[in-house]
């Protein structure tokens, strides 16, 4: 492969040389713009729009249309793009993604295809990783948009639908992943067309494109309401590990030993392997629960909860670490700290029991488990629009990821102007106090001449540490971690500033530049020093980027140790054994190519397993993606459809077939069928009047001729359902049929998840867990989509009006919440407004009150 790069270039040199003539024809328009009045360069945008209903296309005139764009920039913001982002401009239109280097004016390049694109007029969303750049973007480059005639928007969160609505019906949308994609499920959820808020997804600009789509893709969005189990098994199973002897496997499992089925002898009560991120219980350790918890055996499928239970406290207390994955708040939350960002995930919950496994281990409220009402993994969501495309500063090294999952390849743009901040090769030292020694005293020398130091580091403990010892020291610096967070874009603003330090996790203000303060190059311009390898080749690189910004000077280097985690836990054994037999003393640097090479080994490692579970659950997810889509649909169909009355009497007919069917069940003599209890089971849902055969009828009967007789008295009792009730049937069916979608899908939500935990096991029968999968869900589906027609059905024939009583609208739900990682649990019980009281009667006009029909799901 690199000597076919050499001969023909890399993937991205080529496709530049491609690129090269649209922009020399984009440059050639220049001349002729900066001519152009204001008004006439306004008036371009009717023209491009005039011309593409005549039937050119974007591609036609976007030579053109670029042209525009950069002489407005110029006369509106006073900055004209350069070469290089008209280049990334061509490259996003394409539906691509560009990697351009921190500094290179991104949020510039994106007006390109956005103005391009919004055109058509049929919306274009640019995504930003929080609300912050959203707004600052919607603003700052709304300038450009609004001075060229088109409409800008801004979603952020805790804006009421009818705002986010008119953000969305603008010609351009800025906005976060996370409400883009709630706004879409609770577009799903809505129970009348024009409370839905978003147009179809067309196309996507995605700043930061690599933390979007790569970083959370294991975050599914969740919206969740109030579930009803009890939280005392997490407090017992809390009390229970606290009294368990953390152990160790005393021999190496290895393929051999599983394969001649030797026994691995273990110790104490759970061993933990960090690799894996899993907790397991010993022998021992079994004994000792099924004594504490009084049953004969932990593994009898009946004793499942308490497993789970036990398990997940496990993790809580041995993977879980407060100041790293999640704070405790003055209010007694526990937040989850972005493992990427470093930023707090205010709202958000570990799902499956952790997040109460965690509250329990820290001694604060134990809060009820949430049923999942909507889901939709960022995979799904971005793979909706018809084009999307991103930028960041850092994708090269997960282009695989990107053209598998989503379909986009990476193009690597040059800068503007040649970088000159030199990256030094790592230090490593055999303990972190000698490390972090090595890192003080590095600063210090900095500090001292004035020149300005970003540390970086993996962890808040880690920040807080370095903040201590260099109060220690008298050195003056500044801190930003996630709990320092609502200053960062000041802070980071400032960190060019002569003699600055500062202090930052992972967050370290991505989308916010670092300027140079004048006289900083002369003393070597920003100095960047990272304590520690992260797991992802990505987020150092992204540390890196944040000095030698448009060709300022600048520098790089990371500190490390043998014990730091990457290092101790995906560097081979023999290789610390032997430097640890050189006797090399703490605080002398090693520098060596084997650990050099151990570093980008372990990384490399690390980001393929990484990848490897994010396609795994995709793999899942694709199943449930394909369900979704249907009950979406069919469910949009209801929100549009004014009269379903036909479709009600299909959804009856339908009933009557499969309950024939059952009945019939290929028996061949229909006087063997059992009629009787075949219309037992259809009068519970629909009102037949007494029917029978006589012995003669019977014999002379016929499956399709015993369909087609059901079928028409079904028919004629909805008719009379009709004359009973009149128009206001219409809307009831409307409501009721959506209620029954929507409780039904939540029930098939909570019966896939419940499926795809227990379906590993499938694994020990030689069989594919994921095929299983598929076979099963296939089956619940169609289980529930029966469910769905009886149900609606059922409801339908036995409505009653109550005089005098309006059918109440009702909203969908507010707060949403994600989860982190893999996990998969909603943060807040879920707000109705406009909400119909609980005593009040149904307004089904079932003649219940409320609380005990349709309220039992709300």
């Amino acid at each position: 492969m690199k000597l076919l790069e050499k001969i023909f270039g890399s993937h991205s040199e080529r496709e530049l040389k491609r690129i090269e003539p649209i922009v020399n024809q984009i440059e050639s328009y220049d001349e002729a713009m900066q001519k152009l009045t204001d008004d006439e360069l306004k008036a371009k945008t009717i023209e491009f729009k005039e011309r593409l209903e005549k039937g050119e296309t974007l591609d036609d005139i976007l030579p053109e249309a670029y042209a525009v764009c950069r002489e407005a920039g110029y006369r509106v913001l006073n900055m004209k793009h350069f070469r290089v982002q008209l280049v990334g401009g061509v490259i996003l239109h394409n539906g691509r993604i560009a990697e351009m280097r921190t500094g290179e004016g991104k949020t510039l390049v994106a007006t390109l295809p956005v103005y391009l694109n919004a055109l058509e007029g049929k919306g274009v969303h640019v995504v930003t990783v929080n609300d912050y750049l959203a707004k600052r973007d919607s603003e700052w480059m709304g300038q450009l948009y609004t001075f060229l005639g088109l409409s800008v928007g801004c979603i952020l969160s805790n804006m009421e639908n009818a705002d986010r609505r008119e953000a969305y019906n603008c010609d351009i949308t800025y906005g976060t992943n996370n409400e883009y994609g709630f706004d879409y499920l609770r577009d799903n959820m809505v129970l009348y067309a024009e409370e839905m808020v978003q147009r179809d997804l067309h196309y996507a600009v995605i700043d930061e494109v690599d933390s979007v789509l790569i970083d959370e893709a294991r975050t599914p969005l969740i919206i969740s309401g109030a579930g009803s189990k009890s939280t005392h098994l997490y407090k017992a199973a809390d009390i229970f590990v606290r009294r368990l002897k953390k152990g160790r496997l005393l021999g190496e499992e290895t393929a051999m030993s599983t394969l001649m089925r030797e026994e691995i002898e273990e110790e104490g009560d759970f061993v933990v392997d960090e690799k894996q991120k899993t907790v397991t219980l010993t022998a021992e350790g079994v004994k000792k629960a099924e004594q504490y918890f009084g049953i004969e055996n932990l593994a009898d499928p009946d004793q499942m909860d308490i497993q789970h239970h036990i398990t997940i406290a496990l993790k809580a207390h041995n993977l879980m670490h407060r100041e790293k994955d999640y704070i405790v708040s003055e209010e007694g939350e526990i937040i989850i700290v972005d493992e990427f960002t470093g930023r707090l995930m205010d709202g958000r919950r570990y799902s499956d029991g952790l997040h109460q496994a965690i509250e329990a281990k820290e001694g604060v409220e134990v809060k009820k488990e949430s049923q999942t009402l909507a889901t939709i993994t960022f995979q799904n969501y971005f793979n909706k629009y018809t084009k999307k495309s991103g930028m960041t500063g850092t994708a090269l090294t997960e282009e695989h990821e990107f053209r598998d999952i989503y379909g986009m390849d990476v193009i690597v743009i040059p800068t503007n102007k040649p970088i000159k901040r030199v990256d030094h090769a790592d230090i490593v030292y055999k303990t972190e106090a000698a490390k972090f020694d090595a890192v003080i005293q590095d600063i210090k020398e900095c500090n001292e001449k004035g020149q300005p130091v970003l540390v970086g580091t993996v962890t808040i403990d880690t920040s807080e540490l370095l903040s201590k010892l260099l109060k220690r020291e008298g050195v003056k610096h500044q801190v930003l971690n996630a709990k320092y967070h609502a200053k960062e874009a000041e802070i980071v603003s400032e960190a060019g500033k002569k003699g600055a330090v500062t202090i930052a996790t992972n967050m370290a203000g991505r989308g916010t530049d670092i300027k140079l303060e004048e006289g900083v190059q002369e003393l070597g311009g920003l100095k960047i020093i990272g304590t520690e390898r992260h797991e992802s080749r990505r987020i150092d690189n992204q540390l890196r980027g944040r000095s030698g910004r448009q060709g300022d000077p600048g520098a790089s280097r990371f500190y490390l140790a043998l014990e730091d985690d990457l290092m101790r836990l995906f560097t081979p054994e023999a290789t610390l054994k032997m430097f640890d037999a050189l006797g090399i003393p703490d605080d002398e640097p090693i520098e060596h190519k084997i650990l050099t090479r151990a570093i980008e080994r372990a990384q490399t490692k690390v980001e393929s397993n990484n990848f490897s579970v994010r396609k795994h659950l995709l793999e899942y997810d694709k199943i449930m993606n394909e369900q979704r889509e249907i009950i979406y649909g069919e469910r949009f169909k209801v929100l549009k459809n004014e009269n379903l009355r036909n479709k009600v009497v299909d959804m009856a007919k339908e009933v009557v077939s499969k309950a024939v069917d059952n009945c019939t069940n290929g028996i061949e003599y229909a006087e063997e069928w059992d009629l009787a209890s075949m219309m037992e089971h259809l009068r519970s849902i629909i009102p037949f009047e007494a029917v029978s055969f006589t012995k003669e009828e019977q014999e002379n009967l016929t499956v399709e001729s015993l369909k087609e007789l059901l079928s028409e008295k079904a028919e004629k009792l909805y008719e009379q359902k009709e004359l009973e009730i009149g128009e206001q049937l219409r809307e009831i069916e409307r409501v009721l049929l959506l209620r029954v979608i929507d409780q039904k899908w939540m029930d098939h939500l909570d019966n896939m998840e419940q499926m795809k935990q227990g379906i590993n096991l499938q694994a020990y029968g030689q069989r594919d867990p994921l095929v299983e999968y598929r076979f099963l869900s296939f089956d619940i589906f169609e289980e529930m989509i029966e469910n769905i027609q009886e149900e609606t059905v059922r409801a339908l024939y036995h409505v009653r009006i109550i005089v005098n009583k309006e059918i109440k609208r009702e909203r969908v739900a507010e707060p949403i919440a994600t989860n982190h990682e893999d996990t998969s649990l909603g943060a807040k019980p879920i707000v109705r407004k406009e909400k119909i009281g609980r005593n009040d009667p149904c307004p089904c006009g079932s003649g219940k009150k409320y609380k005990t029909c349709c309220g039992k799901s709300a």
